[in-house]
């Protein structure tokens, strides 16, 4: 794990913004918070669908997660209560958005094109290796929270190997692949995982 630019070794409210390829994205986010001290209290904003994941969106509702929804279903209100909730309870705030809404994944070409395609509607740089950002969520968290915030975390997360010879791009690591590389270069002899 290489990181480039500059953390802070001293906790801070932030807004944590980054691309989004794969399920290990979430960890790369809680790695940096642990840089921090920070871990709990990373909050995420999360597409809506997933607070009916057993287990797991009972507890990002009651950790603080908030639930979006996608285009005119978004709930400005709604989100700005729940932030305002928190910085009432001065809960410290390390919060997760993915602006991309969904996965950069190359084997869905649908979603690439309808990004792209939306980026050329509205004027946009037509991204390559990106989903073009839905700024809704990010524009209200800012807003909601700009007397809260320390700093906003521009993240950009890219993984080795996801770029063939030829400059296609290929599906980022799964969870279950990352693990087996860490698994890997942690029995290899000589190596350390930093």
């Amino acid at each position: 794990v290489i990181i480039y630019g500059d953390l802070p070794k001293n906790k801070e409210n932030v807004i944590y913004l980054s691309n989004h390829q794969c399920t290990v994205d979430w960890i790369i986010a809680d790695m940096l918070a642990i840089r921090q001290n920070a871990l709990g209290h990373v909050r995420y904003v999360l597409k809506d669908g997933l607070k009916w994941l057993p287990l797991y969106g009972w507890y990002f509702s009651q950790h603080g997660g908030v639930y979006v929804k996608r285009s005119a279903k978004f709930n400005e209100k709604e989100m700005r209560e729940k932030l305002r909730a928190q910085m009432k309870a001065e809960t410290p705030m390390y919060l997760v958005i993915f602006p991309e809404g969904t996965r950069y994944n190359p084997e869905i070409p649908k979603v690439i094109a309808d990004s792209q395609s939306f980026a050329e509607k509205e004027g946009l740089a037509i991204l390559k290796h990106v989903l073009t950002p839905r700024v809704k969520a990010t524009h209200v968290a800012i807003d909601s929270m700009k007397d809260y915030l320390d700093a906003v975390y521009d993240v950009t997360v890219a993984y080795e190997g996801t770029v063939d010879h030829k400059g296609q791009r290929k599906l980022a690591p799964s969870m279950t692949d990352s693990l087996h590389s860490t698994s890997a270069i942690l029995q290899t002899p000589g190596r350390a995982l930093l």
